[in-house]
């Protein structure tokens, strides 16, 4: 109910205009830091950020669900499971924003 209320309808030209006119590099930069798709709000692409956000969510999840019963010697391995996953998202969706922007500013000049 919430998202319906909240829901903005924007035609697909509106939506490669405010990515078209976004920094790409802060785009890039913002998926990268916090690596959990903040560059997407900056863009204001919603969907993605929220794939994003549920990917992120889920890899916790499952890392913690499978860490329960790891010792102490496999924990330090545990971890950078975990953080090379995060980083790959991170890389992912900095790649993804950038080349976002690009299409977009492609698709405006034609």
């Amino acid at each position: 109910m919430i998202l319906a209320v909240c829901h903005v309808h924007m035609d697909k030209s509106t939506k490669d205009q405010i990515v078209a006119s976004s920094a790409g590099w802060v785009a890039v930069a913002l998926n990268i830091l916090p690596g959990i798709g903040a560059g997407y709000l900056y863009q204001r692409r919603w969907k993605a950020y929220w794939i994003t956000s549920a990917i992120v969510s889920i890899w916790i999840v499952i890392g913690a669900v499978l860490g329960q019963d790891i010792d102490p010697v496999n924990d330090q391995r545990n971890q950078l499971v975990g953080l090379i996953g995060l980083l790959l998202v991170a890389a992912t969706t900095a790649v993804e924003a950038g080349l976002a922007v690009k299409r977009a500013r492609n698709n405006e000049s034609t």
